[in-house]
């Protein structure tokens, strides 16, 4: 059996092509039937506000002291890469905010057997459809189009419920010396940083399953 956890960050478009990418390989791969993936969390900016009242294109030039016109050209590459993989991004359509909360859904999902929808849900509305995923009303939703059941995400978000989860996954990145993510942690031995090509997540795996135990 192979073990898988990947830390990700929900506002990482990284996270959603690494995803993809890594989906891909694991698809092709023989043996996918031994592999176990868990989903981790980790937020790029805790300290993150839920509304900005920008765009994140101004955003990004903020952060790295740049021209709005820089951001906007890295962004349409990300939206070309995305493309290669069937994801359509539309970064002008975003909403910068906080993903704590985001962060907690996942793991109300993962309680379920449904981290990996709940995942896809939360980036879908994120990058593609322009959704406030910082706000509790707009993650119910979510949380129902992933398959959970309304009122018990509404109960979940509106408590502190799986903070301590967050918390933790967050601990233990910082254990392994995760400082960026896409990080995919494979028997919490080997480390494959960052959205690698899926044929790399492809040597990773059968170079593992071919090891001596």
């Amino acid at each position: 059996m192979i073990s898988i956890e990947i830390w990700s960050d929900i506002l990482c478009p990284f996270c959603y092509i690494g995803k993809h990418r890594f989906q891909k390989a694991l698809t092709a791969f023989p043996h996918r039937d031994q592999v176990q993936v868990t989903w981790r969390s980790f937020e790029l900016d805790p300290s993150a506000a839920q509304d900005y009242g920008i765009s994140i294109h101004e955003l990004l030039a903020r952060k790295y002291g740049r021209t709005v016109e820089w951001a906007r050209e890295n962004n349409a590459n990300l939206e070309a890469q995305a493309l290669e993989l069937g994801l359509t991004l539309h970064m002008d359509r975003i909403i910068p905010t906080n993903s704590f909360h985001a962060h907690r859904l996942l793991h109300l999902g993962k309680s379920l057997g449904l981290a990996d929808q709940v995942y896809e849900k939360l980036f879908a509305a994120y990058f593609t459809e322009g959704r406030q995923i910082g706000k509790i009303e707009s993650l119910i939703a979510i949380a129902e189009e992933a398959g959970l059941d309304r009122e018990q995400a509404r109960t979940v978000l509106e408590s502190t419920d799986f903070t301590e989860a967050v918390r933790q996954d967050e601990d233990e990145a910082q254990l392994f010396g995760l400082t960026g993510v896409p990080a995919f942690v494979i028997n919490r031995k080997y480390l494959v940083s960052g959205a690698q090509p899926p044929e790399t997540f492809t040597q990773a795996l059968q170079k593992i399953w071919d090891a001596p135990a």
